[in-house]
């Protein structure tokens, strides 16, 4: 599915004094890669621009160029609420329902001020005025990449705005290994390092930067992985004391599903977090195939994404969540084959 109502978004935003740009809770590298990247383009067209989270984003994208400048919601309410009052235009990244940005979504449906969403999850909202989605797209940096490219044809990119995205491209694929890649993907990712991203710099600033209470976390992790072979399924999980234990920290579990997908004859990977604050247990969904994750969460655990990785969360405590999980993926059998 493609949406493309964007048309005098492009006039909207160079008349803008003031425009605030949101990614969804929890941030990962494409919400903070295509927020950054927007913001710092903006700043190249003479544009004032905000960056807003819900709340914090782990340590391994802190390296990211003005990531300091960042506000975070929880943390900083009221300077957050009077930068949006203040706001003429507000760009939404990499999520489709304002639910998604939690107590701050909250917030944002009482503001009368036009929205710009981009995105490429399913099943978007209507509260955006301009829409640039697409379901097929791989990464959000990529469509902020499109609309840069496509609506400012004459203005270049900087070595910083290319990293941003670069990065959003690079944590959404897998490092280029997902299904969702695709010849443009790479096409545009020679393009960003034409403007001065470094590819090997920026995969070493992410990911090699481990800090021994991960590693020790990731071990957990594999000691808790339950494989069932019949239904080429496997999933991982977590408890609040195994994270306790292990000092955890926002960002620390980040691709830990992939190990249990990454297993011989595996096509569904689950992984379980306990958050004995919130009294949930958060899930991310993976798999290979044809089997579509984004369903799945979305009929039994209020939550969605791509038809191969999705997320959602349970209610329940965590060993009813598991003997829930298992009850329930026999139903799927048949899909599973």
């Amino acid at each position: 599915m493609r949406i493309n109502t964007i048309s005098g978004l492009k006039d909207l935003l160079l008349q803008a004094k003031k425009v605030t740009i949101i990614g969804h809770k929890n941030p990962d590298g494409d919400a903070l890669g295509s927020t950054l990247g927007l913001s710092l383009f903006l700043s190249k067209l003479g544009v004032s621009s905000t960056v807003m989270m819900p709340n914090s984003f782990p340590d391994f994208l802190k390296w990211l160029p003005q990531a300091e400048t960042v506000l975070c919601y929880d943390e900083n309410t009221s300077t957050c609420e009077k930068e949006l009052y203040q706001s003429d235009l507000i760009f939404t990244l990499d999520f489709n329902d304002l639910s998604r940005t939690g107590d701050l979504g909250l917030f944002l449906e009482q503001l009368e001020v036009p929205f710009a969403m981009i995105d490429h999850h399913q099943e978007p909202s209507t509260y955006a005025e301009f829409m640039l989605v697409d379901t097929q797209i791989a990464s959000t940096c990529e469509l902020v990449y499109e609309f840069i490219t496509t609506e400012f044809q004459n203005t270049d990119l900087t070595e910083d705005i290319s990293s941003c995205l670069y990065t959003g491209i690079m944590t959404d694929t897998g490092s280029f290994r997902f299904p969702s890649t695709t010849s443009k993907t790479h096409r545009i990712v020679a393009n960003l390092m034409d403007a001065g991203a470094k590819g090997s710099l920026i995969h070493q600033n992410t990911f090699d930067n481990n800090s021994i209470s991960r590693l020790q976390l990731l071990s957990k992790a594999l000691d808790n992985l339950k494989v069932i072979p019949d239904l080429k399924t496997a999933y991982i999980y977590l408890s609040q004391e195994d994270l306790n234990r292990n000092h955890f920290k926002k960002g620390d579990t980040e691709g830990f599903v992939n190990y249990a997908l990454s297993l011989k004859g595996i096509r569904f990977a689950v992984i379980f977090i306990e958050n004995a604050a919130e009294k949930i247990v958060k899930i991310s969904f993976r798999s290979v195939g044809d089997f579509d994750v984004n369903t799945f969460a979305r009929s039994h655990y209020q939550g969605g994404g791509h038809k191969n990785a999705a997320g959602g969360k349970s209610d329940l405590d965590l060993s009813a969540t598991l003997s829930e999980f298992e009850h329930l993926i026999n139903h799927y059998k048949n899909q599973l084959q």
